[in-house]
Parts: C-alpha cells; sequence; structure tokens
C-alpha cells in the first residue's frame, strides 16, 4: 500500500521514471547565447535608420526621430491624445523629476489624514504603561446595554 501512495500518477506527479533525477537541471541547455530580452530588441529596433519624405526633401532618420516626428505631426493637425502625450514628453524631459512623482503630490487634507493616521499609529505601538490614561477611563463605562437597563 505505501508502495502504491509514494508512485501515485496524478496531474502533479508524473510516474518516476520520468521525474528528474536528484542534481538534474530541468532545463539542462539554459537559455541560448546571444538570445536578446525585450530592452535590447527594443533598442536596436528604434535605433534602425528610415528614410522619410517631408515635403519635397527625403532624410535618413533613426525610427525613434521618425516616431516622435509623427507624433508631432498628428499632435499638429488636432490629434489631441497625440499632442497630450508630446506634451508630456517634453515635461518629463525638461525637468529632472519623472512623471509619475509629480502625481504623487498630496494635496493638504490628505497630508493631514496621514499625519493623524502616523500620530495614532505610533501611539499604538508604545507600551501600554506609557499610554495616556485619559482614553481608559473613555472606555470604563458599561459596553453591555443589558446590564444598563437592569439598574432601572
Amino acid at each position: 500500500m505505501a508502495y502504491k501512495k509514494k508512485n501515485k500518477v496524478d496531474g502533479r506527479k508524473p510516474p518516476v521514471e520520468y521525474r528528474f533525477k536528484p542534481g538534474q537541471s530541468g532545463n539542462p541547455n539554459g537559455r541560448p547565447k546571444g538570445s536578446l530580452n525585450l530592452k535590447t530588441h527594443l533598442i536596436e529596433t528604434l535605433s534602425e535608420r528610415i528614410t522619410i519624405t517631408e515635403g519635397p526633401k527625403s532624410r535618413r532618420v533613426n525610427k525613434l526621430r521618425a516616431l516622435v516626428l509623427s507624433l508631432a505631426a498628428k499632435g499638429i493637425k488636432g490629434d489631441a491624445r497625440a499632442a497630450a502625450y508630446v506634451l508630456s514628453l517634453v515635461q518629463q524631459s525638461l525637468t529632472d523629476e519623472p512623471a509619475q512623482d509629480q502625481t504623487a503630490k498630496l494635496s493638504p487634507e490628505d497630508e493631514a489624514i496621514l499625519r493623524d493616521f502616523l500620530e495614532r499609529a505610533s501611539e499604538s505601538q508604545q507600551p501600554p504603561a506609557s499610554r495616556d490614561e485619559s482614553s481608559d477611563t473613555k472606555t470604563s463605562g458599561t459596553s453591555n446595554p443589558s446590564e444598563e437597563n437592569n439598574d432601572q
């Protein structure tokens, strides 16, 4: 009976003869040398040079520059999304801060809420002996309404 449980085959346990042996890798050849990740592919693709035509002239630029020119041209023609994206790119490139940090700024009300929360959290981490006793007197009343009714 113990043999059947040990060698049981189901969706998670393949037959014993097909399981990895101790010290054997599941991917013995590993990642092929020279295979590129997404970032490298993007850099290579966007740095390739193409020929674009502006009016009567044609010139060679890299794909990234052509993409920015295309977005700017769409924005100028009235595409609001393209114009907003180009302007956000300009803002990101002109400021030292990333655009994500600008959206993370808190309003004064949010700052007050956060400050209050941090104060209460630091109070709750203090040992009970150093706590203010005024909070204990607030909760010292009876909490069971049935006990209050018994007094009447």
